[in-house]
Order: structure tokens, then C-alpha cells, then sequence
């Protein structure tokens, strides 16, 4: 099993590795604040940043945008107290679900990897998670 766990990884580190090369050959828009020029991105990671570190990863920024998931101070919180609860029983990788929809935290980094709404729930298969938390 721990073979099969480290291939996945080497495969899954590769495959970041590409798409980040791929991406730094790409020059994405930049979706910023209005009232500060600030990036969306930033702000995110910033207000995060006040939850126990809780981070966004790109692809789940771009995911909270597109789907119009509102990230409050309340939710912020709400998922950190999620993440740490899933931390103490050993968790590597989460879904937190509550009423804005679902998050995946990679737990030891502190990173939300991806998200979705409600309704997008119901269509799909949560994959490579070992703990489910409901807030």
C-alpha cells in the first residue's frame, strides 16, 4: 500500500510540475479587487491567512470565482476548525462539506485543493480523500 501511495504521489508531483510549466508559459488574466487592484487570489489567501493558514490553491480560487461560493470570515473559520479536527484523527485528505458547498484539504499543508456548490455535489464522485467532515 505505501508503494502504491508513493507512485501516486511521484505521479501526482509530476503531473503539478508539468502544469506548472505549462502555466508559466501562459499569461493568465488577473481578476483583481476594485477598490484596492488587489488579485482575488491574494485577497483569498489573505483572509486565510487569519484562519490558521488556511490556503487556496490556484485552481480553487479559480473555482470559488467561477462558481460564485461567497468565502466569509465565518466559513474561513468553520473550515480551519474542520481541518484541525481532521489533523487530530490523522487525515492527510479531507472534504469538508457544509452549506456553501464542498472544500478538499490537503491537511498537512493547509491547502484547499479544490471546491464545488451543493448542486454540483449531487454529479460527483469524491476520489483520493480518507475523511469526510461535515460543518
Amino acid at each position: 500500500m505505501v508503494n502504491k501511495m508513493s507512485r501516486i504521489n511521484q505521479f501526482t508531483n509530476v503531473g503539478a510540475l508539468q502544469l506548472q510549466h505549462a502555466s508559466a508559459q501562459l499569461q493568465p488574466k488577473t481578476v483583481t479587487n476594485a477598490k484596492s487592484n488587489i488579485p482575488f487570489a491574494d485577497l483569498l489567501n489573505q483572509k486565510a491567512g487569519n484562519s490558521q493558514s488556511l490556503k487556496f490553491s490556484k485552481h480553487a480560487t479559480q473555482r470559488v470565482q467561477e462558481r460564485g461560493i461567497e468565502v466569509t470570515e465565518g466559513l474561513l473559520s468553520d473550515l480551519s476548525q474542520a481541518v484541525q479536527k481532521a489533523r487530530e484523527k490523522g487525515a492527510k485528505d479531507v472534504v469538508v462539506i457544509g452549506q456553501n458547498g464542498a472544500f478538499i484539504v490537503n491537511v498537512p499543508s493547509n491547502v484547499v485543493i479544490t471546491t464545488m456548490t451543493g448542486t454540483e455535489m449531487k454529479e460527483n464522485i469524491f476520489t483520493n480523500i480518507d475523511s469526510a467532515v461535515l460543518i
